[in-house]
């Protein structure tokens, strides 16, 4: 079984996190991969790609003829893949080396047709410690409470894969989510593609904890406006998929009370048992983030009917 990953850049500022992306992925420890990369329209960013790796018959490269995002990105790379299955990383992730392996042994197993894995976070300027681990989905990392092994609605777009031949049939991402009607606070290309997946194939993504790839989080994603504001336009897209997918799943409405009645009075028990100032912080921000979700849901609530 052979894998193709896909990773999609574009900007020269993150040339060298792209180049640890790609190094993670061939230095895999199943052999039967290639490394597919798109980059979107950016012929300086290609012309360094074709450099270092044009020679590389395990990496097949191409450049779009303009900036077209990322999910059509993606899409371009699933048709130019040669695997049976076709994983999709982003260049700001570097893949642990089993990570491909993992992904392969659920294939072969069981009959599936997506499996993910597990985002760990890689704190390039420090873990922040008012951050609670329930909220670590807004910086692209699997939280406290995301589950076990097992079959779930979606994980995250730098840690998923499909079988190529489904992912081909279903017509790949949703070039619009993230872009409808101009709006770019639009999240959700995994979730709706995953949708589209139960409801044409009757099938689920396979969560595999043990596929691991990490995930850099940059210091202004560990600013508490930056998060405030991230967690504001994540509530409002929640409501989107809400009326764009036709089953959204109910991970929202269960995570939300896990919130609610296990996390903030596990802070709360937390902060007045052991007071500190980094429990103090933990639960002022879980409330603070818990709002603006809620805040932002009700805005999407009276966009989105």
């Amino acid at each position: 079984m052979k894998v193709s990953v896909v990773i999609c850049t574009y900007s020269g500022e993150m040339y060298e996190h792209f180049r640890e992306a790609v190094e993670s992925v061939l230095d895999q420890t199943y052999d039967d991969t290639e490394v597919v990369v798109v980059v979107d329209g950016t012929n300086t960013v290609y012309d360094r790609v074709t450099d270092d790796y044009g020679d590389d018959e395990r990496v097949v490269t191409h450049c779009n003829s303009e900036n077209v995002g990322l999910l059509r990105s993606r899409n371009t790379g699933a048709k130019l893949a040669d695997g049976n299955v076709v994983a999709f990383m982003d260049d700001d992730a570097v893949a642990d080396e089993h990570w491909v392996e993992e992904l392969v042994q659920i294939y072969e197993r069981d009959d599936v047709e997506s499996v993910g894995g597990k985002m760990t976070p890689l704190w390039v300027a420090g873990k922040p410690a008012f951050l609670p681990e329930a909220f670590y989905w807004l910086v692209g990392v699997t939280h406290r409470g995301f589950g076990d092994e097992g079959q779930v609605r979606n994980t995250f777009g730098s840690n998923i894969s499909f079988r190529r031949d489904v992912f081909l049939e279903l017509d790949g991402f949703d070039p619009n989510i993230g872009g409808r009607k101009g709006d770019r606070n639009l999240q959700g290309g995994e979730t709706e593609l995953a949708a589209r997946l139960r409801s044409e194939f009757g099938g689920a993504v396979y969560y595999n904890p043990a596929a691991k790839v990490g995930h850099k989080v940059f210091e202004y994603r560990t600013e508490p406006g930056w998060l405030l504001r991230r967690a504001f336009w994540q509530g409002y897209s929640k409501r989107a998929m809400e009326v764009l997918v036709d089953d959204p799943g109910d991970e929202e409405t269960a995570f939300l009370g896990q919130i609610l009645f296990r996390f903030v009075p596990d802070r709360l028990r937390n902060a007045v048992a052991g007071p500190s100032l980094a429990e103090a912080q933990k639960f002022v921000m879980l409330v603070a983030l818990t709002a603006c979700v809620g805040f932002g849901y009700l805005y999407g609530f009276r966009k989105w009917r």
